[in-house]
Order: structure tokens, then C-alpha cells, then sequence
């Protein structure tokens, strides 16, 4: 703790980091629902005696999986933040080295497969 004494600080980073692996578990679980979402309409189906609509995977298939590469990314994404933030706090370089872009992207792409879930739920 060479840049900075204060205990709270490193705290406050830790906090932020276990936040980011809230966020990756989180994406990790919607979207193994979301992956599963297709699944649960074509048993619904066959269950109702009428063959299903669709073939193959769906799109509910392709936009989990996205939400769960994109949590292993977050998760891969906080743990080098992290380890930046700790340094850059050390040696009292923290305002310089980072912004906040990598949460921007990130509510960027959410926002992208939110949409397009909503696009899919109102084509059903």
C-alpha cells in the first residue's frame, strides 16, 4: 500500500470486484434460461399434441449462449480490472488509468440482446 494507506480504498475495490462477479453469475444463470427458453415452448407443444412450430435450436439457443460467454468475459474482464485497479492504486496512478468504457460496452450489448429478446418473446 505504497500510493495509498487507506484501508477503505482497497475495500471499495474489492467491493466493485465481487460486484462484477455478481453481474457474470447473473448473466451466467439468464442465460441458461434463456437457452433453455426454446426448449420449454417445444415440449409445451408436443405436450398440446401439435408437432412444433420450429426446427432446430431457435434463436433462444444462440442469445443464452451469448449471455453466457459474455458472463465469462466479465468474470475474465473484472479479475484483470481488478488486479489493474490494485496496481494503479499502489502506485498512486489510479485517475489516470481507468475510465469506464468497459461498462458502457457491456450495457451496450446487453441492451443489444435485450432487444432482441423482446423482438423474439412478441414474434411467439
Amino acid at each position: 500500500m505504497e500510493g495509498n494507506a487507506d484501508p477503505r480504498i482497497y475495500l471499495a475495490a474489492e467491493r466493485t470486484f465481487l460486484a462484477w462477479i455478481r453481474t457474470g453469475v447473473a448473466l451466467l444463470a439468464f442465460g441458461f434460461v434463456v437457452a433453455r427458453f426454446g426448449m420449454f415452448l417445444r415440449q409445451a407443444e408436443r405436450l398440446g399434441g401439435a408437432a412444433p412450430a420450429v426446427g432446430g435450436p431457435g434463436v433462444s439457443l444462440y442469445a443464452g449462449l451469448g449471455m453466457v460467454c459474455t458472463g465469462v468475459v466479465v468474470f475474465i474482464a473484472s479479475a484483470i480490472r481488478h488486479g489493474r485497479y490494485v496496481r494503479a492504486l499502489d502506485a498512486g496512478r489510479f485517475r489516470s488509468t481507468f475510465g469506464s468504457a468497459f461498462a458502457f460496452i457491456l450495457v451496450a450489448l446487453l441492451s443489444f440482446v435485450g432487444m432482441a429478446l423482446a423482438v423474439l418473446l412478441l414474434s411467439l
